[in-house]
């Protein structure tokens, strides 16, 4: 298994962040997009993280962590820009999981996963968040956020249909920031629960990024963050994201 920390990344998402790339033997079975849909898998970075996956490019998972540690302390940074939690498949390597939460101390690392929460992977992933090592569990719906919310287990995003994307053509945006918001606002802004969605705003505001933002760093934010579906692979994932 392999890991690569990009000391600032050049994703317009992210912002100008510390991000790593994991191999992907980690990416879950249980996570729905894999192999069909998963944004990663498209341009610049799927060439990328074959080439960590293939161990051209990164260092070996515990080297890579002791880069992680050698950060400034305060460092805001993002987990897997592409890839999951260590461990093969659906399973979480716990003493791994651990050493890398140990090298995020002082810092204000997170990120997102798709394992499923078997009792080993949701005890594994609770001390993590506990530790200070923000990991929010990925939902494929919000029906689905509801279900990994009563866990407990962390704080939860979610995919979100086509719908609350802000429309844009090659030229640009296609609605003004007033048209999306009066649009947005007839569209669900709950789970089936009741958790209030908010709408991660790097999607629909050019000066906004996960670094100037920093919400889905907040372990207690009380809300459920929302991705409308995106990528290479979108109708796809749209499908899933508008199912029960």
């Amino acid at each position: 298994m392999y890991m690569h920390l990009t000391t600032k990344s050049r994703n317009i998402k992210t912002g100008p962040m510390p991000v790593t790339t994991t191999s992907r033997v980690t990416c879950p079975d249980a996570c729905p997009f894999k192999d069909d849909g998963c944004y990663a898998d498209g341009g610049p970075l799927r060439l990328f993280w074959d080439k960590v996956t293939s161990g051209e490019a990164g260092k070996p998972f515990d080297a890579a962590c002791d880069d992680i540690a050698a950060l400034p302390d305060g460092t805001l940074w993002r987990h897997d820009q592409a890839g999951d939690l260590p461990g093969v498949g659906n399973d979480i390597d716990r003493p791994k999981l651990d050493r890398l939460t140990a090298a995020n101390r002082g810092k204000r690392g997170f990120t997102y996963t798709h394992k499923p929460l078997t009792p080993a992977n949701a005890a594994a992933i609770a001390a993590a968040n506990d530790a200070g090592f923000t990991i929010n569990l990925s939902a494929n719906n919000p029906a689905h956020a509801d279900t990994l919310a009563d866990s407990g287990v962390g704080p939860v995003v979610t995919v979100l249909a086509l719908e609350y994307q802000r429309r844009n053509d090659r030229a640009g945006w296609a609605e003004t920031m007033t048209e999306y918001r009066d649009r947005l606002a007839t569209l669900p802004q709950t789970t089936p629960g009741g958790r209030r969605i908010a709408v991660c705003p790097a999607t629909y505001r050019d000066d906004v990024s996960c670094m100037t933002c920093q919400l889905c760093q907040r372990r207690g934010r009380g809300v459920i963050v929302g991705f409308p579906a995106h990528g290479v692979s979108k109708r796809r994932v749209n499908a899933i994201a508008s199912s029960d």
